[in-house]
């Protein structure tokens, strides 16, 4: 890796996002484990709704953090639930959100996707500052890759970042990359990328979300599961240092990690600030 890829990988690794799934304690966690300037992304339960979303989004902006909660469209049910979650979030002084379609099957109201809620915000006004929106390096599980990238293309004129789901292949991110570059959606990506993990407590994890929420995590998950099976469970190292071309390069504009903790956020930490000294003092 050359200097300026390892000064590239620091530089996002400095200004993660560290994504937390809805559950008792996190906040707490995120509290006695994660530094202030790391943002963090609540997700959004098709089990527990998404009240339990805004909740912990609104325990985490008490203690003076950076957050983004998930909203998922076929949670929400109607304009004026979407008034109220946009008021939420106002009040608690949260501006950054992350839209979804979200993983159920039959929406609570009119919103049927990501679009939908996306024009339904702009319609109602609101104030939020950065807008998320999902990308898709590999296959969809349900949608085409050519409808993947055209959704990107139809929300880019209400989003200000992308995150893209985990994929373990560089060279795949890379030309995806130049894909959406060429469709013209010049928005900022933010890799997703799973933090370290083993299969143990993946299944502990599972336990606490519901056996339907740990089948649809399997179906969307399916491409990278295996990796936590092997001896000693998943360290990113490897992926994330193979992005470090993508990262480097201005014209691709991928400007950060999104990292998926599981929960598991003091473990995240840990190898975040050991792999940050590792590649410092490397230069």
């Amino acid at each position: 890796m050359r200097a300026e890829e390892a000064e590239a990988v620091i530089k996002a690794l400095r200004r993660p996002r560290y994504e937390v799934l809805p559950l008792d304690g996190i906040a707490d966690k995120v509290a006695e484990h994660v530094p202030n300037d790391v943002t963090i992304t609540v997700t959004a339960s098709p089990s527990k709704g998404i009240a339990s979303t805004l909740a912990v989004a609104e325990r985490l902006a008490e203690q003076g953090r950076r957050v983004a909660p998930h909203l998922a469209a076929r949670l929400i049910a109607d304009e004026v639930h979407l008034k109220d979650v946009v008021q939420r979030l106002a009040d608690h002084g949260i501006r950054d959100v992350f839209v979804i379609a979200g993983d159920v099957k039959e929406p609570a109201g009119r919103f049927e996707c990501a679009l939908d809620l996306l024009a339904a915000m702009a319609e109602l006004g609101h104030r939020l500052e950065q807008v998320g929106i999902a990308g898709y390096p590999e296959s969809h599980p349900f949608i085409d890759d050519d409808i993947t990238i055209q959704s990107m293309w139809d929300k880019r004129r209400f989003a200000t970042y992308i995150v893209s789901q985990v994929c373990f292949r560089p060279k795949v991110v890379a030309g995806w990359v130049r894909r959406v570059r060429r469709r013209g959606v010049d928005l900022p990506v933010h890799v997703g990328v799973p933090g370290p993990l083993d299969a143990v407590r993946l299944l502990r994890i599972s336990s606490r979300i519901g056996v339907g929420e740990s089948a649809r995590f399997a179906r969307r998950h399916a491409s990278w599961l295996p990796q936590l099976l092997r001896g000693g469970g998943y360290h990113p190292d490897q992926l994330v240092e193979g992005l470090a071309g993508s990262l480097a390069d201005p014209t691709d504009r991928v400007t950060g990690f999104h990292l998926y903790t599981f929960n598991e956020v003091a473990r995240t930490e840990r190898w975040r600030q050991q792999t940050l000294a590792r590649l410092t003092a490397s230069l």
